[in-house]
């Protein structure tokens, strides 16, 4: 289904371009832009795939990863088609590559009413970068909040400012994924972007939006693990979304045009868990890994075992109502699902 989109600003020669994503697609007409599912049409900007669901699933939220918003809950996840980067290690290319499928037609309200009949949380917008269907998961998470569930985006933020601000108050919080340790050289070959700055910018705009923010940085052997890269990206999360921001580095594996490279050795993401914590870092793990030493999350304070977890599933809880440990009482930067405890 089409619907006109909500960011983007005419031209003469019916030329259009869009203001989603930071590519700022120059859209002559009849023609779509890089992600493949936004078309000028006579001037206007469309979204293609409104309401065109290609993955729905029904997840623990851990699995986004967000181990710090309201862990435990259930999320109904969605997804459309397109994106606008090009990995070549992409491991939904199957849904991000594809254009003429046969999605299944679902609106907001169905979705809305899915979550509610399967008991869901909330709902994520996943498996494709969903800046490219703002217009659906926008409709859709009005919907949701007025029916008590709430919103998270697993994006790679290269949006624009004026996405993050169409986004503020609707998507509570943010995975943000990183590619190769933040990189140029490896996303200009790699990704096909020519700067990471736009990312940073959202990151920025996002915290102050008063959105959650959790990061994670997929660590590509030979190409993307770089020592200085990583605390590079570290020192830069530190500094400007603070010690207390999560941070998730994850395990590669080989998919789409990257077959030919390894799995991410084990010592390479301990060296980078390493790198977080010397630097300040206070929630620090690693993902694909499924080592409860570093999947669990513990008292930056006094080291006391807060959540237990075996990989996506949460074995204990530690932590009071209040946010705080149980042992030492300090806060924690969390949200705690109500029934959960």
């Amino acid at each position: 289904m089409q619907k006109l989109g909500v960011l983007y600003n005419q031209l003469p020669n019916k030329r259009a371009i869009c203001n989603l994503c930071a590519r700022r697609c120059n859209i002559p007409e009849e023609s779509m832009g890089f992600c493949g599912v936004r078309k000028n049409i006579n001037g206007k900007i469309y979204s293609t795939t409104y309401g065109s669901i290609a993955a729905i699933n029904l997840d623990p939220i851990e699995k986004k990863p967000l181990f710090h918003y309201k862990p435990g809950a259930s999320m109904l996840s969605v997804g459309t088609n397109g994106c606008n980067f090009n990995c070549q290690y992409c491991q939904n290319w199957d849904l991000s590559h594809s254009r003429d499928v046969a999605n299944l037609e679902v609106s907001p309200e169905l979705l809305v009413d899915k979550a509610l009949r399967y008991k869901a949380d909330g709902i994520s917008y996943t498996y494709n970068e969903p800046t490219v269907f703002m217009e659906y998961a926008l409709d859709t998470a009005k919907l949701a909040h007025k029916h008590g569930l709430f919103n998270t985006f697993v994006t790679n933020g290269f949006m624009t400012p004026e996405a993050v601000d169409a986004a503020s108050g609707l998507i509570d919080a943010m995975t943000v994924d990183f590619k190769g340790n933040a990189n140029t050289k490896f996303a200009m070959k790699y990704i096909s972007i020519m700067s990471e700055q736009p990312i940073f910018s959202s990151l920025l705009a996002m915290k102050e939006k008063g959105m959650f923010i959790e990061i994670t940085d997929l660590i590509v052997p030979k190409f993307g693990d770089s020592v200085e890269d990583a605390e590079k990206l570290v020192k830069w999360i530190y500094d400007n979304l603070g010690s207390n921001t999560p941070i998730h580095f994850l395990r590669f594996h080989p998919d789409f045009k990257m077959n030919n490279l390894p799995f991410t050795p084990i010592k390479t993401l301990e060296h980078h868990y390493k790198i977080a914590k010397n630097i300040g870092m206070n929630y620090v793990y690693l993902g694909n890994v499924y080592d409860s030493k570093y999947e669990n999350t513990y008292c930056p304070k006094c080291s006391a075992l807060l959540i237990e977890r075996l990989g996506i599933k949460i074995l204990k809880y530690n932590i009071t109502k209040e946010n705080k440990c149980n042992v030492c009482g300090e806060h924690i930067n969390i949200k705690i699902v109500p029934n959960i405890l």
